[in-house]
């Protein structure tokens, strides 16, 4: 794998970076590093020192590892069923598997710049009709790491970290509600040359679909909106203290690690094993940043203040959306109940909807029945036909 090594995959972080690798059975483990520097185009391999702490780890087996080594692709299938683990830096974990892959046409790319110098945090792969996808609160780009592997057949799936997430800018005192995510995305869309793509959200990133769809509708082809955050109809008793509450100041809070992790690990079920182990490794790199610390702050603010009704309000605003779309609620969340799916058919008539059996991240917990619909609904919504269609003239 590491004689693959290929930097046009993969944008690692500034600096070195240390990725520890376990092989797991047949007796006791072993542990090597691969030892990366963002100035070279090679990569070194040592016996792992356990003085010293990693930035990323992958776990697999001895067939996991050999079926990687034959063809990476494997191990994005093998993360989605668990053979392989992934902790800490996923950017750094996934680009590792990204640079290591053969060269072919649509192979996974782990991204840190744009096309034209820009930053811009993006996961693709894939070859076809462009599908953007839009991360939840507190989460990053690798939580559609399952739908990439799902869609990439047959699409370019593309992940972003939005502003003040994961690996993407985090500038100080900005909005961070549904708007400013907005116009980040259709920035986005410039900066990969698409004219026009279908947009998946989660949570957040669902509610910031909505948002694009109705500032830039000539650019989403359509759109899938998974247990998508909306603005709360019931009252809001916190909101008139909150709107006086700078979320900013989360700058200056006290946030060590040693304290943090094992408060945030004990809150969460599961915290130190499967896919919420990953959850929670994505959100504490970004809580640990103060400016990540900021802005996550303030987008939960937005998330609580939006305005349901009125003008501005949400759901009469909404009824301004015709692009197709398709939301899918989770029967067991707790986040965003599925009984708002009766709003939403009054507010959206024209709308799909789904329920699937499970909480939050229906991606993460109903993996095949999720991407078996959302490839129906795309199909059933193709692009103009022709590649002009798909992306735009380059300037």
């Amino acid at each position: 794998m590491l004689d693959r090594y290929d930097r046009t995959a993969f944008d690692p972080p500034a600096g070195r970076s240390r990725v520890r690798l376990t092989v797991t059975g047949r007796g006791s483990d072993e542990h090597w590093d691969v030892l990366i520097a963002s100035e070279r185009d090679r990569v070194r391999l040592r016996r792992a020192d356990p003085r010293r702490r990693s930035d990323a780890a992958l776990v697999a087996d001895r067939d996991t590892w050999a079926e990687m080594a034959r063809d990476v692709r494997a191990g994005l299938e093998a993360y989605r069923s668990g053979r392989l683990h992934v902790r800490h830096n996923l950017h750094l974990a996934i680009g590792l598997l990204a640079a290591t892959a053969a060269r072919q046409p649509g192979r996974l790319e782990v991204r840190l710049a744009g096309p034209r110098g820009g930053r811009l945090s993006s996961l693709q792969a894939g070859r076809g009709e462009p599908v953007l996808m839009l991360h939840g609160l507190g989460a990053t780009k690798a939580s559609f790491l399952p739908t990439i592997n799902a869609l990439a057949a047959s699409h370019r799936a593309i992940a972003l970290d939005l502003p003040g997430f994961g690996d993407a800018e985090k500038p100080f005192g900005a909005a961070y509600d549904a708007a400013f995510f907005a116009r980040f995305v259709a920035q986005a869309f410039d900066a990969l040359d698409l004219k026009r793509a279908h947009v998946i959200g989660h949570s957040m990133g669902g509610r910031v679909a909505l948002e694009l769809g109705l500032q830039h509708p000539e650019r989403v082809q359509s759109l899938t909106l998974l247990t998508p955050s909306l603005a709360w109809r019931r009252p809001r008793p916190w909101a008139p203290y909150l709107r006086w509450v700078r979320p900013e100041l989360g700058v200056l809070q006290p946030a060590p690690r040693a304290i943090v992790d094992p408060l945030v690990r004990r809150l969460v079920p599961g915290a130190d094993s499967g896919w919420s182990a990953v959850g929670v490794d994505e959100f504490l790199r970004g809580f640990l940043h103060p400016r990540g610390r900021a802005a996550f702050y303030a987008a939960a603010r937005s998330i609580y203040l939006e305005e349901p009704s009125g003008p501005n309000g949400l759901w009469e605003r909404i009824e301004g959306i015709t692009t197709p779309s398709l939301f899918v609620w989770g029967a067991r969340d707790q986040l965003v109940p599925a009984a708002f799916a009766r709003h939403v058919e009054r507010a959206v008539p024209h709308a799909d909807h789904i329920a699937l059996d499970c909480a939050h991240v229906p991606q993460f917990e109903r993996p095949r029945e999720l991407h078996a619909q959302v490839l129906r609904f795309l199909s059933s919504h193709p692009m103009t036909a022709g590649g002009d269609a798909l992306v735009a003239r380059r300037r």
